[in-house]
């Protein structure tokens, strides 16, 4: 019975722990290295930032739902037309789910560290790829 109750402790912790870090990226939204601001728009057609890691395969921009928080995954997928900002200029952008082969390749080529994913607590992973809008592009 004592160990059922370490063990319950433990686990408390770490979730506590978890729930703290994924709260403190959401909020502080760091901006350093490659990063850039995706702009999503709800439901109410309010527009939302978020801070979110750039990422480049085979001349492609991507970004990936690397934590629990995926509100602004969510409305992505809602409404595929975003906004990107990086080096202060703002593009059109198109997001669009990434599957299959072009999947496993970024996952492969963006490995996420054992650390990070206890920190995070495993959260199921999804990258986005970003086409740019043009006057060619679809609704």
């Amino acid at each position: 019975m004592r160990a059922v109750k370490i063990g319950g402790i433990v686990l408390v912790g770490y979730v506590l722990i978890v729930v703290a870090f994924e709260s403190l990226i959401g909020y502080l939204q760091p901006e350093a290295g490659d990063t850039l601001v995706l702009t999503t728009v709800n439901e109410d057609g309010a527009a939302i930032d978020r801070v979110l890691q750039s990422l480049h395969s085979d001349g492609q921009l991507y970004v990936a739902v690397n934590h629990w928080p995926r509100a602004w995954y969510r409305r992505a997928l809602a409404n595929p037309r975003v906004q990107v900002t990086r080096n202060g200029a703002t593009r059109d952008y198109r997001a669009v789910p990434v599957t299959g082969g072009e999947y496993a390749r970024i996952a492969s080529e963006y490995p996420r560290p054992l650390a990070f994913l206890l920190l995070t607590g495993f959260p199921p992973r999804h990258f986005v790829r970003l086409d740019e809008a043009g006057a060619d592009a679809q609704p």
